[in-house]
């Protein structure tokens, strides 16, 4: 499949995908076209057996969220918001979550909208020191979406998420970073080789490992403690059983570095 709204490399000797959202005209905001191309670049992804992703964006933003173009606002008729949600950004959402290896968010500019939990659905986030987070849905008469109501009480508490959705106000990249809503900011010129090289790290570690971690993390804030301590159980279980468990106890005797090989 050729894209237009998406670019995809797939680096085999890094291990590493870059998906770049390529509609920089219009802050690289979501259509349905857009979501497809997505959806299976992160085919490719999965199929091309990589270690590590970024996520970043064309130009001067990373996402403006969904291109409101694209959908009918016909005179007198009703526009069903939820249809795009259940087709496109949730599965988004959902799969960005659940992918067996690290993502990385590489926020380049202004994230706003669904753009900005997109960013926030990724497993570890970077933003230039000129971007910024924007919950814009208020400003329309809507509801934060793609995850939004859920992410933002976890990562910034109650009363600064209201804050954030009720108000709609842009929050810049270095206070999301001082309020542990993202990981890293970096100087604008930095952000693509930061990430690029964290990428790269991450590929060279036990990606089974770091995909339990990303479950069992997430599976924490939905269920008890007797519950999560048998999930942990579980996981330690399987990961006894893989090839870079393995290999590091054995590197941690012979006191060299591991060579993981994500099995």
């Amino acid at each position: 499949m050729s894209y237009e709204a998406i670019r995809l490399d797939i680096d085999t000797s890094s291990h590493v995908a870059t998906i770049t959202l390529n509609r920089p005209d219009k802050l690289n905001s979501f259509t349905r076209a857009m979501h497809r191309e997505l959806s299976d670049a992160l085919d490719q992804v999965e199929k091309s057996g990589v270690r590590a992703l970024v996520l970043t964006g064309a130009g001067r933003g990373f996402c403006a969220g969904q291109d409101l173009a694209d959908l009918d606002f016909t005179p007198g008729a009703t526009a069903d918001l939820g249809e795009p949600i259940e087709a496109h950004f949730n599965p988004l959402i959902r799969r960005l979550q659940a992918l067996p290896l690290p993502v990385i968010a590489a926020v380049n500019g202004t994230a706003a909208g669904a753009g900005a939990n997109v960013a926030l659905a990724c497993d570890l986030v970077l933003a230039a020191r000129s971007a910024s987070f924007i919950q814009a849905f208020v400003k329309i008469g809507l509801v934060p979406d793609s995850g939004g109501t859920w992410f933002l009480p976890q990562r910034v508490g109650m009363a600064r998420a209201l804050g954030l959705a009720i108000t709609g106000d842009k929050l810049s990249a270095e206070k999301a970073e001082s309020w542990g809503m993202i990981w890293q900011v970096l100087d604008d010129a930095e952000l693509s080789a930061a990430a690029a090289k964290l990428a790269a790290q991450l590929a060279q570690q036990p990606t089974r490992a770091i995909a339990a971690i990303k479950r069992a993390m997430r599976a924490g804030n939905a269920q008890s403690l007797d519950r999560q301590l048998d999930l942990e159980r579980d996981l330690q279980r399987e990961l006894g059983a893989s090839h870079d468990y393995t290999e590091g106890v054995q590197a941690f005797v012979e006191k060299r570095a591991p060579r993981f090989e994500g099995r």
